[in-house]
């Protein structure tokens, strides 16, 4: 179908609606194929300590390290609380060793710097960028611990490499990667600490975050306890020594075995589309809507710089748009079943977001671009 419709203005409904409309940047859309009758059920209503139990975490664990490539000297845990729970986990049991520079273009990062200021009150050096735009990382001092949003969510831009990484860094970097894992080709020796959830580039389940530790980051639990007091869901330690134990799927709380099942599905279709083949479906993705967007003078990008601009959590300008005018986009485009969840994040400019991880499918996207005309024009006429 040809993108007629915005050359004529005429706000005609499309004949042809997305077959899976699920564009929410969080929770994302289920893999393709996914169905709940799909997922492994024998460990369902077992304890997580039981043999089964065990091994179903243990082969999530597995999997995931084979998707993302991960070298032996990186841990993974499966840890509660989301990406928020695992990257609070990481700040609270990590920082304070050395000074602090945290980096903030967008909602979650500017999180972590009130968390380091209100509550750990560590005074860290902040760089700062609004909303579209990505901070100088030339002014980063590598002597420092250094926090920062591998892909910023809600700004829809992220870094563009690992290269602005310093290899000799002193201090650790601690990369909130939850809406990049999965999406990039991650450099994990420019990584010591991790963190991400199943519900973004994998379409899994909420609730469950990962963490991911190198061996400086280790290093670090093992030489540093901090001043004040962690809760038992943050404690990664024993005697002086890691817990080994999380990072083989014992986990430090009860987890959902069914959201591990899930996520054990979404890793296994991973897995088939081949090395490489979720970063490819994202790339795939991201351009088909850039061509969206090429071809409409009333749609941008809020990242201007394609070198840093997000191939999973899109953000769009829409010429003249006040928070009323995306609420009434969005309404209407889910009140047709065209586009779920497809308003900017709340504390963005107004605007749009169109998630473009791996388990959006290309023709879907490519049939959003009428709706988009169709809600803008009706929209702007009410």
């Amino acid at each position: 179908m040809t993108d007629t419709l915005a050359a004529v203005g005429a706000a005609v409904k499309p004949a042809v609606r997305p077959a899976r409309p699920f564009f929410s940047s969080g929770p994302c859309a289920k893999p393709p194929g996914w169905s709940a009758d799909k997922l492994a059920t024998a460990s369902l209503g077992r304890s997580h300590r039981s043999k089964i139990g065990k091994q179903r975490l243990a082969h999530c664990i597995a999997l995931m390290r084979e998707v993302l490539k991960l070298p032996d000297t990186h841990r993974i845990g499966i840890v509660p609380g989301s990406d928020t729970g695992a990257f609070e986990m990481a700040m609270w049991t990590m920082l304070g060793a050395r000074p602090v520079t945290t980096l903030a273009w967008e909602s979650f990062g500017e999180g972590w710097v009130t968390d380091a200021v209100k509550q750990l009150k560590i005074d860290p050096t902040v760089i700062r960028a609004d909303y579209g735009a990505l901070p100088d990382l030339a002014q980063v001092d590598w002597s420092t611990d250094v926090l920062f949003t591998w892909n910023g969510t809600t700004s829809g831009v992220r870094v563009p490499d690992g290269d602005w990484i310093a290899e000799n860094r002193e201090g650790l970097s601690f990369a909130d990667a939850t809406s990049g894992v999965f999406a990039y080709d991650l450099p994990w020796d420019k990584i010591d600490v991790a963190t991400f959830s199943w519900q973004k580039v994998l379409g899994g389940e909420g609730a469950h975050g990962v963490l991911i530790l190198g061996p400086r980051a280790v290093e670090r639990l093992e030489s540093y306890t901090p001043a004040w007091p962690l809760p038992k869901l943050f404690r990664l330690v024993s005697k002086g020594k890691l817990t080994e134990g999380v990072f083989a799927g014992e986990t430090i709380n009860t987890p959902s075995m069914l959201a591990v099942e899930d996520a054990i599905f979404a890793l296994e279709w991973a897995k088939g589309l081949g090395d490489g083949g979720l970063i490819a479906r994202s790339d795939a993705n991201a351009a088909a809507l850039d061509r969206i967007v090429q071809a409409r003078d009333w749609l941008g990008h809020l990242a201007a710089d394609p070198a840093t601009r997000s191939t999973t959590s899109v953000c769009l300008t829409v010429d003249g748009a006040d928070e009323a005018l995306i609420k009434k986009m969005a309404s209407l485009l889910e009140a047709e079943g065209a586009a779920y969840d497809v308003a900017g994040y709340r504390d963005a400019p107004p605007g749009l977001r169109i998630w473009c991880g791996a388990t959006v499918g290309t023709a879907d996207i490519e049939a959003l671009g009428p709706w988009l005309d169709w809600a803008y024009e009706t929209s702007k006429s009410v």
